[in-house]
């Protein structure tokens, strides 16, 4: 499994794109935002200059891009990805990593945003259908990030990550400039609060509270989301 190319899977609004943006304030990985979540969306991505149509051109070049450079890849599981499921050169040949929030949390968020959302992109259990993958074609248990110790702690959070795949700490990615990164356009306003804040914390919503469980239509896709989000929990980086 190589070091150089390292891959955050992410339900929809569980952090993920602040994580990748303090990723990217490191300065020594080529940070790529959601190529097959694009894919999927869009029906095309352009991947570092080169158009792919499928998920295997994406896989591709991903590989391509980490023979030279290291390459961290942040996607989320609002789509199903069965080309990622079955290529094992994929599977074995990046550092598969998962960070998982509260579905409570992550589905009030995702909801305020798209009141259409669907149960099955909440993404929880795709997300789960990849990480055990990953550990069936690996036998390795990937490493999976709590979003609640990545806001509490994110020094000692990041810590963990980064020796758990096996790179420095770097205490200077901790911060940052506000703004984007390339490839958020498309979908910029999944991303404001990541672009307009320079640190990792708790975004402070604007909206009222939503009571998720109690939700008529959000309720029962809570209900069948919690497993796979309490089994991947109980699976995460312990944060010392």
């Amino acid at each position: 499994m190589s070091g150089r190319l390292v891959v955050l899977w992410s339900a929809p609004r569980c952090r993920s794109t602040v994580f990748s943006r303090s990723v990217a304030a490191r300065g020594d990985f080529l940070v790529l935002h959601e190529p097959f979540s694009h894919l999927a969306d869009f029906g095309r991505e352009e991947v570092e200059g080169v158009e792919c149509r499928t998920e295997a051109e994406v896989i591709g070049r991903l590989l391509e891009l980490a023979r030279d450079r290291q390459v961290f890849v942040k996607d989320t599981t609002d789509f199903r990805y069965p080309g990622v499921l079955t290529d094992e050169r994929f599977l074995r040949g990046a550092r598969h990593t998962f960070i998982v929030r509260d579905p409570g949390e992550a589905i009030a968020s995702h909801y305020g945003l798209n009141p259409e959302l669907g149960r099955d992109e909440i993404g929880f259990a795709w997300l789960r259908e990849i990480h055990d993958r990953v550990l069936e074609v690996t036998g390795a248990a990937p490493p999976v990030v709590d979003a609640a110790d990545l806001v509490a702690a994110p020094e000692r959070t990041l810590r963990a990550y980064c020796a758990a795949i096996g790179v420095p700490f770097l205490e200077h990615a901790l911060s940052w400039s506000p703004g984007g990164l390339p490839g958020w356009e498309k979908t910029a306003r999944w991303h404001s609060d990541a672009s307009g804040s320079g640190t990792i914390s708790a975004a402070v919503s604007s909206r009222p509270p939503l009571d998720v469980p109690g939700h008529p239509v959000l309720g029962p896709y809570y209900r069948h989301h919690l497993p796979h989000y309490a089994y991947l929990r109980e699976r995460r980086l312990r944060v010392a």
